[in-house]
């Protein structure tokens, strides 16, 4: 009986580890971080590891003034709740930076950020 118990226990201290450090993280975007585009993207698009909460989660693009240039529509993906997206204008060549705060089911809370490039038309 004892083995069991140790057993079991070690199993439990084993996963809570894993279940108190859980948060959603950025996996993949479009634009990509750090990217240098010959042409503006039509969208921003984010796709996180867990399911996030539409209602507290946001995303958007400000250029290098710090003016806010997306369109003010961001959402969570109705076929895929773990993207997040924005849609974007006609951007003109610059620095641009993607700035996001999401809550996950989890209920962990994760703000980031970073930038992008459109490039001049050679």
């Amino acid at each position: 009986m004892s083995r069991r118990l140790a057993a079991a226990l070690a199993l439990a201290l084993l996963a809570a580890p894993a279940t108190a450090t859980a948060h959603a993280f950025l996996v993949k975007s479009q634009p990509a971080r750090r990217a240098a585009l010959g042409h503006p993207p039509a969208r921003v698009e984010l796709w996180f590891n867990e399911r996030l909460e539409p209602a507290y989660s946001r995303v958007s693009v400000h250029d290098a003034a710090g003016g806010r240039v997306d369109r003010g529509d961001a959402a969570v993906g109705p076929d895929d709740p773990r993207r997040l997206s924005v849609s974007l204008p006609a951007l003109v060549p610059g620095w641009y930076q993607v700035k996001f705060r999401v809550l996950s089911v989890d209920g962990h809370v994760v703000e980031s950020g970073f930038p992008f490039t459109v490039k001049p038309a050679p």
